[in-house]
């Protein structure tokens, strides 16, 4: 499951679920109400409205053929707000404070935060970018929090060691972490010490 929450850096969601796609990963996607207009504003694709035709808008923008599901950020039906349905693993691209604040204290008003909550009662992978500069104590109180409850915090955070040229080479470094942690295979970015640098 990836999901989008109202915070800058709408692309390293949508990179991710292409490049989930694109390996033949099946993808739940859901975007909150913020980061639908976030991601309009930021890259132009529209994710309101109808979910099959945000879907099919979704797909055309990323250049893929499908393997991505919408949801609706307050469906909480949805199979993934239940523990007995819980995803694989959930990933937060970009997350902001105020998600990271709501699912560090167990609130869950809507699908992102309760399915966040069940992964991390599930033990399964929670993994959130945080994309907020600078950070107040309370935010890295919530991080910590989360941490300790079994989330991965992975902050957009792209190195300049391997020399990006683009700014996709540096979404794709952050996109190739996350791919890491879920130990999915990628060639998304050169690694320290590799010979290519």
């Amino acid at each position: 499951m990836v999901a989008l929450t109202g915070a800058s850096g709408s692309v390293y969601g949508l990179r991710l679920v292409e490049q989930l796609c694109l390996i033949g990963i099946d993808v739940l996607f859901v975007s909150s109400c913020t980061g639908t207009e976030v991601c309009l504003e930021e890259t132009g694709l529209d994710l309101a409205g109808d979910l099959h035709k945000a879907t099919e808008r979704l797909c055309a923008h990323l250049e893929i053929r499908g393997g991505v599901t919408m949801a609706h950020p307050d469906d909480l039906f949805c199979t993934a707000a239940s523990g007995s349905s819980a995803p694989e693993a959930m990933i937060i691209a970009p997350c902001s404070m105020g998600t990271v604040a709501r699912i560090a204290c167990g609130i869950s008003g809507n699908l992102i935060e309760r399915s966040a909550d069940v992964m991390l009662k599930e033990h399964r992978p929670l993994l959130l970018m945080p994309r907020e500069t600078p950070l107040s104590e309370i935010h890295l109180e919530n991080m910590l929090k989360l941490s300790r409850s079994g989330g991965r915090i992975i902050p957009a955070m792209p190195a300049f060691y391997n020399k990006p040229g683009s700014i996709i080479d540096m979404v794709d470094f952050m996109v190739g972490k996350i791919l890491d942690q879920l130990n999915i295979e990628h060639t998304l970015y050169t690694r320290w010490g590799s010979k290519n640098l």
